[in-house]
Parts: structure tokens; sequence; C-alpha cells
């Protein structure tokens, strides 16, 4: 869907929250609306599906734990179906689902108990990713190898040995634009971090390597021994342009 644009290109995005505590749907629909989002609430996957199919929507705040269908099988759905943002809530201390998360194709979680500007920060953020890329069927520009893929900067995608893109999310994107202007160079976490203009992912969190993992499996002809993106261990990664065995 087309998004509207403002200072921080969040004004008027529509956003589905899915939680199993309508108290909570509650407080955060009269918190974000004021500032300019369109939210509409769903209890679980049956009403997100519905609110889906009634129009898209930019961005899905997900819970994890909810009775029933869970958040993390939510969100598969929603990156099988659709390129809507992502954002898992989980609580205290689940690494688990905060990792699983990012291998589904999160773009960033909470935690609970979260402050409401830090969410909607977060929500600003991911936002602001989202809406970097042209329009859909913009004309691609300069297209770089990497691997058995080719990156299409201009167009934001990836595209495949049989000529079809290749699903990516935002921040899988800016990972492989970071690689693909660095290359032949080893890179940090952090230094990653900042390439992607993510720099509120926390280090322990390792999404980086996730992210580089799903990464590997898309553009190596074989992700168990990678040959584009090597592993420069206690360094970084690094994107070498001709791979040898």
């Amino acid at each position: 869907m087309t998004r509207a644009t403002s200072t921080d290109n969040s004004t008027g995005a529509e956003l589905v929250i899915v939680d199993d505590e309508p108290d909570l749907r509650e407080m955060l629909r009269e918190y974000l609306e004021p500032h300019g989002y369109r939210v509409r609430t769903a209890a679980g996957g049956g009403e997100l599906r519905a609110h889906l199919a009634e129009r898209p929507a930019d961005l899905v705040l997900l819970d994890v734990r909810m009775p029933g269908e869970d958040g993390l099988s939510l969100a598969r759905w929603v990156r099988e179906h659709s390129n809507t943002a992502i954002i898992m809530v989980t609580s205290a201390g689940e690494t688990v689902d905060r990792v699983v998360g990012l291998e589904i194709g999160a773009d960033d979680y909470v935690v609970k108990p979260f402050d409401l500007r830090e969410l909607r920060a977060r929500i600003a953020s991911v936002l602001r990713r989202t809406a970097v890329g042209p329009a859909a069927g913009a004309v691609s520009g300069a297209r770089i190898r990497m691997g058995k893929a080719w990156l299409d900067i201009d167009g934001r995608r990836l595209i495949g040995e049989n000529g079809e893109p290749v699903r990516l999310t935002n921040m899988e994107f800016d990972l492989l634009h970071a690689f693909a202007t660095h290359p032949n160079r080893v890179l940090t976490r952090n230094q990653l971090l900042d390439l992607a203009h993510n720099k509120e992912w926390e280090p322990f969190d390792r999404s980086i390597d996730v992210r580089v993992t799903r990464i590997r499996r898309k553009i190596e002809p074989d992700p168990s021994k990678p040959q584009v993106i090597k592993t420069v261990h206690g360094a970084g990664y690094i994107f070498v342009t001709e791979p040898r065995g």
C-alpha cells in the first residue's frame, strides 16, 4: 500500500495491534491514534486475517504469548503473505522467542513491560526503513552480483537465478546493501548495525548473526559452506566478491 509521508514517515500509517488483552489493545490505540496512526486491533489470528483481507496494513504489532495460535505462527503467516512490517512483543527473558521471531522475518521486537514512548520510537523506526524503497514497479538501477543472486539497489530487492524476486525483509536488504557497498572488507557487527541504520538492536540479541544466516540461504550456492559472505572469527563478516573454494 502507498504510505503517507510526513516528517517522520509515520503519520497516517496503518497499524494492527494483536494481543489477547483487551485493556492493552485499547490503551495502545488511545496512545497511538493522537500521534497520527490509524489503529485497528485484533484479539487473535482470525481477527488479524480478517483485517488484512479487508485492507493491507503498514505494520503489525504481535504479542508472542497468546492462547491458541501464538504470535510466532502468526508472524510466519504474515511474512509468507505480505511485506507488512512486524514488531514482536515478548516478555522479559524470552530470548528464544526473539531469535525465532528474527528467523521468521520480524523487523523488530519490544519487551514487556515497555515504555510507550520507546514503542512509538520503534514503530517509527521500522516504518522509516519500510518506506525507503520506491513504489512497486519502479525501474531498477544498479545490480550487484552476490553469489547466486543479484542485488537491485534502486529497486531494494534481490533477484534470484531464475530472474524472480527473492523475498527480503527491510533489515536483510539493508545488510546486503552494507556488504555490497563495502566489498572485501571485514565489517564488525557494530559496523553492520550502523550501516544498516539499526543501532537500536542490542548486542546480546545476536540479530546480525541470525540475519546473515537467513541471507546466506538466499545467496550462497551452499549455505552450509558460505563463500560469498564469510565469517571472520573474532572480528565479523566479509563479502567476498570473487569467492574461491
